[in-house]
């Protein structure tokens, strides 16, 4: 199925952009105006043109905007239109400045779409899934609110937030993985270059070898004469492996399988909850239903499994329940979370009290994040060293055992 881009009316008078995928544009309509929409513009996916995803919310396997550039633009932009410079001038200004190729091709889109008599959210929206849906919508609030500058500036703030996070994460991470993949080259140099060449010695010494050098030998000997097929094996199969990984399917098991990770599993669900309840609050903020707001927040769910427990919220909300009464029906929302939810909405300040929820979780998340990265990496360190100390007695000890014989057949003399 494609994916379209719908604007459309609600029965309750207010103007929407919708994304759904359907077999054809009037299957687009159709349903549509069966759910009680009003159908405005339904556009097609692009087919030529720009089709570059941003990392925000884009999809694997096409060129991308870097997050970094389209921070900078944003923050830009805002500073502009605070200005009182107009739409068309600021984005032509910021198209011609802009350091990305990629974002001065989208951009000329854009400026394309103003000139033509659209609305600055008609333009991002046209551009498919180029934009967030986060983005265009709280795009659209600020039109609708003629306060487009704070809503580019809250967010600019949100974006912030989602680009410091995803640092963080590298960089606690990006020492574990440099001393498993320097641990295993490690590893994998002394069981096929170092231990073979030994072999040659240990068969001179006529004496039983012990049990752990007749091991790491033969695991040695095996590895060494079959490299030619196992190294391509390997690689074809962690290709293989990746690729199921990207499918629906393969991206279900794989995000249902993390959640059961101890530390791992904890620090999702806390990075879901913080991402959610931001976004969300952002597309409150810009003056966005509920119901739509929750639709194009619950997209910021990273996590298959967790987006697929959570699928029940929707149709609660527009039932008529309580919000707080429809997240625990997600089954995976943290009580503490649930609760302070549950504050904001019967006070009123639902906003503010997720903002306070993103920035708690926030705050959880990084503890839990330094705990995963000082648990893995003494844990790599224990195995490793094991595996290096293991392969160093099976070379060490026929040599000791060697020494000890002939000492004691020099002393019997």
């Amino acid at each position: 199925m494609a994916e379209f881009i719908c604007r459309l009316g609600t029965p309750a008078g207010e103007v929407v952009t919708r994304t759904i995928e359907a077999p054809g544009v009037n299957e687009a309509r159709v349903r549509l105006e069966r759910e009680g929409f009003r159908v405005f513009n339904v556009t097609p996916p692009k087919t030529t043109g720009v089709t570059a995803l941003t990392r925000l919310g884009g999809r694997g396997g096409q060129p991308k905007v870097k997050a970094s550039d389209f921070l900078l633009f944003n923050q830009q932009l805002a500073a502009l239109v605070r200005a009182g410079i107009p739409i068309l001038q600021a984005i032509s200004m910021l198209r011609k400045r802009a350091a990305s190729a990629r974002l001065r091709a989208v951009l000329g889109e854009v400026e394309d779409q103003i000139r033509g008599g659209s609305a600055l959210s008609q333009a991002f929206a046209a551009q498919g899934s180029i934009f967030p849906r986060i983005y265009t919508a709280s795009i659209l609030a600020g039109e609708r609110s003629g306060a487009l500058d704070e809503v580019l500036l809250r967010y600019v703030t949100y974006m912030r937030r989602n680009v410091a996070l995803r640092r963080k994460i590298r960089g606690a991470l990006a020492y574990p993985l440099f001393l498993l993949f320097a641990s295993g080259l490690m590893v994998t140099f002394l069981t096929v270059y170092v231990v073979p060449r030994m072999s040659d010695l240990f068969s001179g010494f006529g004496t039983e070898l012990p049990i752990v050098t007749q091991i790491v030998l033969g695991l040695s000997h095996w590895l060494s004469s079959n490299v030619i097929w196992f190294g391509p094996l390997f690689i074809g199969g962690g290709v293989a492996l990746f690729l199921w990984s990207r499918t629906a399917a393969g991206r279900l098991i794989v995000d249902a399988f993390l959640l059961r990770i101890p530390l791992a599993g904890n620090l999702v669900i806390q990075l879901s909850i913080a991402q959610a309840t931001r976004s969300l609050a952002t597309l409150l903020a810009g003056g966005i239903t509920l119901v739509e707001s929750w639709e194009i927040a619950a997209e910021s769910i990273t996590n298959r499994e967790l987006r697929r427990r959570s699928s029940a919220i929707l149709p609660m909300i527009r039932e008529g329940r309580t919000f707080t009464e429809s997240l625990e029906f997600a089954h995976w929302v943290p009580m503490l979370a649930i609760d302070m939810v549950g504050i904001g909405e019967r006070s009123g300040s639902l906003r503010e009290m997720l903002d306070e929820v993103a920035v708690f979780y926030d705050a959880e998340s990084e503890v839990r994040l330094e705990q995963l990265t000082t648990t893995l990496e003494p844990a790599i360190l224990v195995v490793m060293g094991g595996i290096v100390v293991t392969i160093l007695l099976a070379i060490y000890l026929p040599i000791i055992q060697s020494i000890s014989g002939g000492a004691g057949v020099t002393g019997h003399h």
